[in-house]
């Protein structure tokens, strides 16, 4: 029986407290615990097969940060928040990814690779020939937005405001932080920091369907 760390109390007010931040304290840094927090946060992100097909890049230089800003529709959240995540994803991701998961899985897990040989036919075997129409980077795609996800509920449980941000040029990040070199491309970015005080978005009421019309139970 697994013990109770929150209660659902918090963990709705928190919900209500996060919002789309629009304008970022750009006084204000999360502290190193914190942010370590959220970081592992990203890396603990469940995925498909656990195969985790993705790159976080944290962006902590001001000057690259002001070269993404016009590549961002000028929101300077880009600047202004104490953290910028750029999450990106492994681009075209193959058999070889497969085997570097697998030789992670054995050294973790403890056990000789061999042994996980069969569970890597079966992934492999997904993504080169899968059950259905599937484009592997629209699928790593949604693996990644799991992960961008789990990071922004860790940081209003931890009283850290975010903003998704898709309003930006893919191809244009990833010429400024070099990322067709590695082999990744950008899907979308989250900056991370405390709100200003002259912030009113935080003061507008959450708009959301009633529970009734976006919940179906079926028993």
């Amino acid at each position: 029986m697994s013990s109770q760390i929150s209660t659902p109390e918090t963990v709705l007010q928190q919900l209500h407290w996060r919002y789309a931040t629009k304008k970022f304290d750009s006084t204000k840094k999360i502290p190193n615990d914190i942010w370590n927090a959220l970081e592992q946060s990203m890396v603990l992100a469940p995925s498909s097969f656990g195969l985790q097909p993705w790159k976080f890049i944290v962006v902590r230089n001001p000057e690259i940060r002001q070269q993404l800003l016009p590549h961002s529709w000028g929101q300077a959240q880009v600047v202004d928040a104490s953290h910028l995540v750029v999450f990106t994803i492994k681009q075209d991701i193959n058999g070889d990814d497969v085997e570097r998961y697998l030789e992670r899985m054995a050294e973790v897990q403890q056990v000789p690779v061999d042994n996980l040989q069969k569970f890597g036919a079966v992934v492999k075997g997904f993504i080169e020939k899968p059950p259905y129409p599937l484009n592997i980077d629209e699928w790593s795609i949604r693996q990644l937005y799991i992960a961008l996800g789990q990071f922004m509920t860790s940081a209003a449980m931890l009283g850290i405001d975010t903003c998704p941000m898709e309003g930006l040029m893919p191809s244009k990040y990833d010429e400024v932080l070099g990322l067709a070199a590695q082999g990744y491309k950008t899907a979308v970015a989250c900056p991370a920091g405390y709100r200003a005080a002259d912030d009113h978005s935080a003061e507008r009421p959450k708009v959301r369907f009633k529970t009734e019309d976006v919940v179906q139970y079926v028993d």
